[in-house]
């Protein structure tokens, strides 16, 4: 079975740098897994994609250096499978919030006896190997997002589920819960003490820490403080943020800077 890159990267304590796409398209898709990101995840939850883009999207990702991820809509047994038979290399689940819910979770990642689910790899058999049913449940990464007070609470008993490889931060809802006002950067005490939290757990458990990030700039400085995978902005504000910056620089509004076009 094709190995996953990124529980390695994790073990030699290599920094992770993940695409996110919120855009449906196979296109987009492939230019983003030739950027240079170790992965890139394809978001079901706050993203414009279904099921039939979300499959095109990930056979693009296969040819291209770039681990194929996705993030699901919610905990949803059904939905995880799924994206495991089409190729997803990893799961992101939002909303995690108790031990149970983490192991709901990892079940329907892991093949009985670890977990529970259902047999029928389709396309994994094809990007991983045909040897891919007998090692999925060692390479197939789950990552469990941090949101909520009750998450934060339960924050060990969740990193302690067998199976599990660590947290992502989502800073927007879990800085709304915790100040009443979504913040993906927010210097709230209450949100900076949630963060450090969840570092200090992912050390003691030796588990992945994640985060959404707004920036390369913003993520660079998250993996300076302790994080391992960090999301530098996703396609929708990438392209925003260029857009930008392109009819600021036609219109002599901020001062061209020297350098290479293309892919």
């Amino acid at each position: 079975m094709r190995n996953n890159a990124l529980k390695a990267a994790f073990r030699q304590q290599t920094p992770i740098v993940n695409g996110w796409l919120a855009i449906p398209s196979s296109y987009s898709a492939e230019i983003t897994g030739h950027q240079g990101y170790d992965c890139v995840t394809v978001d079901m939850q706050h993203g414009m994609i279904d099921f039939a883009s979300a499959v095109t999207m990930l056979q693009a990702l296969s040819a291209t250096p770039a681990t194929p991820l996705a993030r699901v809509g919610g905990n949803d047994p059904t939905q995880i499978m799924r994206l495991l038979d089409a190729g997803a290399w990893g799961i992101i689940c939002p909303m995690i919030s108790t031990a149970q819910e983490a192991q709901q979770f990892v079940s329907a990642c892991r093949y009985p006896p670890q977990g529970n689910r259902s047999y029928g790899p389709a396309r994994a058999l094809l990007y991983g190997g045909k040897d891919y049913p007998s090692y999925a449940n060692d390479e197939i990464l789950t990552l469990a997002m941090i949101e909520t007070r009750e998450g934060l609470k339960n924050l060990n008993a969740i990193l302690a589920t067998d199976g599990l490889d660590g947290v992502f931060i989502g800073p927007n809802d879990l800085s709304l819960t915790l100040t009443g006002s979504a913040s993906a950067e927010s210097q709230h005490p209450e949100m900076l003490a949630a963060v450090e939290q969840v570092l200090a757990a992912c050390r003691e458990h030796h588990k992945i820490a994640g985060i959404f990030c707004t920036s390369g700039q913003a993520a660079a400085a998250r993996l300076t403080q302790g994080f391992h995978f960090v999301t530098p902005a996703n396609d929708v504000m990438q392209l925003g943020r260029a857009g930008r910056e392109a009819v600021a620089l036609s219109r002599g509004e901020i001062p061209a800077a020297t350098g290479s076009s293309g892919y």
